[in-house]
């Protein structure tokens, strides 16, 4: 149902909104898992991802809240998105990413774009699950419009990835390790959107 959908998007992009600019997807990793940090403004950045990266597929990270109505749960989980527990993250918000990692598919996790508590929280749980996994982070922005009245005017939409980066291995989600790693991440995520606005 993935590709069929990405299918679908690709021609109402091109009907409707025009095409998607990528930059950077040469840096993106072909033969391996990683985990995919993008920062997130609205559902299109989401979309326009999944669009950039194809055929790659992502599976998504996404608040278990979305899941509440069994037709919505379903195509979800149909998107390769599986639900996580904000509110009360334990041992296993890191099961199924690290599985997925595990049989060598692309995790994606898209906090918000602010510098809030739940952010930072989301930012380190990213750090964390590529150490435990041993794999490289991908940081990528997504610049453009934030609602439909933006695409249907053909505001410019923009996916930028940078450079792949590993996170030494540590088996504690809270150490210098992680903090100076998840520093990192939010350097490159701001300076990437700062070069590209």
């Amino acid at each position: 149902m993935y590709s069929f959908v990405i299918q679908v998007l690709k021609g109402l992009f091109r009907i409707f909104s025009g095409k998607i600019f990528v930059s950077g997807k040469e840096k993106v990793p072909v033969s391996e898992p990683f985990v995919l940090v993008c920062n997130h403004v609205s559902w299109l950045d989401v979309v326009c991802l999944g669009l950039a990266l194809y055929p790659t597929q992502i599976h998504y990270m996404a608040k278990k809240e979305l899941f509440g109505q069994k037709l919505v749960g379903k195509l979800l989980t149909n998107l390769n998105a599986f639900p996580v527990d904000r509110e009360k993250p334990g041992p296993s918000v890191l099961k199924t990413p690290l599985q997925l990692l595990k049989k060598d598919r692309v995790v994606g996790i898209f906090p918000s774009g602010t510098r809030s508590a739940e952010n930072a929280s989301l930012k380190d749980g990213a750090v964390f699950i590529a150490s435990r996994a041993n794999v490289p982070i991908v940081p990528a922005v997504y610049i453009g419009p934030h609602d439909m009245k933006g695409v249907l005017k053909r505001q410019k939409k923009q996916i930028i990835f940078g450079e792949p980066f590993y996170v030494p291995k540590t088996a504690k989600s809270k150490d210098d390790t992680i903090q100076k790693s998840t520093d990192q991440l939010l350097y490159v995520l701001n300076d990437l959107e700062k070069k590209h606005a």
